[in-house]
């Protein structure tokens, strides 16, 4: 394959997918979506965050982890004891970091 019709690919390629990305944005206001479906979609950012925080907490080292010496899912514990006292995105954040850090360092 020639080095112009890779780059040809690629160009292509990043045209497709731009397109493909804009014509949701782009040619929204033409078309009318259900309310139902403007409700349901405020809860994909959090669907999103929530399966890559999972996912990073129980698949660890190649493997499942539901163990006790998962230092992450011990401060993930941390932090959503203090998510729900408190509230606070800041607090929790600051709690599960240190949580992590010092269960990191104690070696557990």
């Amino acid at each position: 394959m020639s080095e112009f019709t890779i780059w040809m690919s690629i160009l292509l390629a990043g045209l497709v997918t731009f397109y493909l990305r804009y014509s949701f944005i782009g040619y929204s206001h033409r078309m009318q979506t259900p309310a139902w479906f403007r409700r349901a979609l405020r809860f994909v950012p959090a669907a999103v965050l929530s399966a890559l925080v999972c996912k990073a907490l129980v698949y660890y080292g190649g493997a499942l982890q539901l163990t006790l010496s998962n230092e992450r899912l011990l401060a993930a514990v941390v932090a959503a004891g203090v998510a729900w006292r408190t509230k606070n995105v800041l607090w929790t954040t600051v709690a599960g970091m240190l949580a992590l850090w010092a269960l990191q360092a104690l070696g557990l």
